[in-house]
């Protein structure tokens, strides 16, 4: 009888509130490890070895998770839902990508050691002043976090403050992402037009080429990730959080006991920006390139498909629905790239009948089931005896 009581608040604990940040940061941390002694001790043709390419993809992937976080912050605990979370993912690269574009120096096509390529090409004869001290370490740090931050901020006090929400701040949110995708895409504005940022030689003195560098990328990558996890976790539990949560739930409440939902909601919304500018930044080293595709609003609904299939108001269900669905569409697009989207679209609606809470809310389920059936052989002992 002892035993099973035992066995059974293990199960409790494993799953309780306090234990998904124990547990998810060592999974991650356990995870980036095996992909580090697969790629580097493991030869190819094994079956434990990590190929490169595969430490690109889940670098990349991570990232996605990461984005998903920031999503779910906004989305899942303070009832924003937010379509434009992209275009912080996307100002975030940007940053990184025009330090990555000052670091090839005359190693150009066009061998200028102050001007990128495109800025040659449009005869340009100088940086533009948005770009001066971008070859700073700095100078890129800052922009990562202030460029999206800015904006969030910018944008969150005048709609907050106006009461806008809803399908209305949706939209508002779309819009937004929409109209800096048409700018960028002009050569005007110069970041590179249509092409955006590419052919970058190297970050912090370390060849992009390099299978090492690839590797320090997915596992700074991995650190940055749990880092953020365990942010976002002291975010929701804190005081600031549980307002947050509140006014998700019942916002005119939260204002009639004296609180300005407004300011905890600007604040919230900032947060997740830079945490998607963060995001932004560590996908463009690991593939190559940045442009105004990023900005699409596709890929804005595609992170909130992200959140909805591993479980909203779940930090970890996040992580879970970004890395599955990211998986997923690697794999489906090369077996059926135009019924792709189709099939996304199919889950989301899956998802939302069958699991309204995602992957995450079958966790309770499956510890129910297991107390049950730990629990049964004892109640069937206990019957013989009486």
């Amino acid at each position: 009888m002892t035993t099973q009581v035992s066995e059974s608040n293990k199960i409790n604990s494993l799953f309780s509130s306090k234990n998904p940040l124990h547990l998810t940061i060592g999974i991650l941390l356990i995870t980036t490890v095996l992909v580090t002694l697969g790629n580097l001790l493991f030869p190819e043709g094994s079956a434990f070895h990590v190929s490169d390419y595969t430490v690109s993809l889940l670098g990349k992937y991570l990232c996605y998770a990461l984005l998903a976080l920031a999503v779910d912050l906004v989305w899942g605990y303070c009832g924003i839902l937010s379509l434009g979370h992209g275009a912080f993912f996307t100002l975030g690269g940007y940053a990184m990508g025009m330090y990555l574009m000052r670091q090839i120096g005359d190693r150009g096509v066009y061998g200028n050691p102050d001007l990128p390529d495109f800025m040659v090409f449009l005869n340009w004869t100088e940086l533009p002043w948005f770009w001066a001290g971008s070859d700073s370490i700095l100078w890129m740090v800052c922009m990562v976090f202030l460029g999206p931050g800015l904006l969030a901020f910018i944008f969150g006090s005048l709609a907050f403050r106006s009461r806008v929400s809803g399908v209305y701040l949706s939209i508002m949110t779309q819009a937004m992402t929409y109209a800096l995708m048409l700018a960028f895409f002009r050569n005007e504005m110069g970041f590179g037009g249509n092409n955006g940022l590419t052919d970058f030689k190297e970050i912090f003195g370390f060849s992009l080429q390099s299978p090492s560098t690839k590797l320090g990328l997915f596992i700074a990558t991995a650190i940055i990730l749990c880092i953020a996890y365990a942010i976002c976790h002291f975010i929701v539990n804190s005081k600031m959080g549980r307002v947050v949560t509140a006014i998700r739930d019942t916002e005119s409440r939260v204002r009639f006991v004296g609180y300005k939902p407004e300011h905890y909601k600007v604040w919230i919304f900032v947060v997740s920006a830079m945490l998607a500018g963060l995001a932004g930044a560590l996908y463009v080293p690991q593939v190559g390139i940045i442009n105004p595709g990023e900005f699409s609003p596709l890929n804005s609904i595609e992170m909130v498909i992200w959140v909805a299939v591993g479980g909203r108001n779940s930090l970890y269900g996040a992580i879970i629905g970004a890395v599955l669905v990211s998986y997923a569409k690697t794999r489906f697009t090369a077996i059926m790239p135009e019924a792709w989207l189709f099939a996304l679209g199919g889950l989301f609606v899956l998802v939302t009948l069958l699991l309204p809470k995602g992957i995450a809310g079958l966790l309770p389920s499956i510890k129910r089931r297991l107390i049950t059936k730990k629990d049964a052989p004892d109640a069937q002992q206990k019957g013989a005896k009486l």
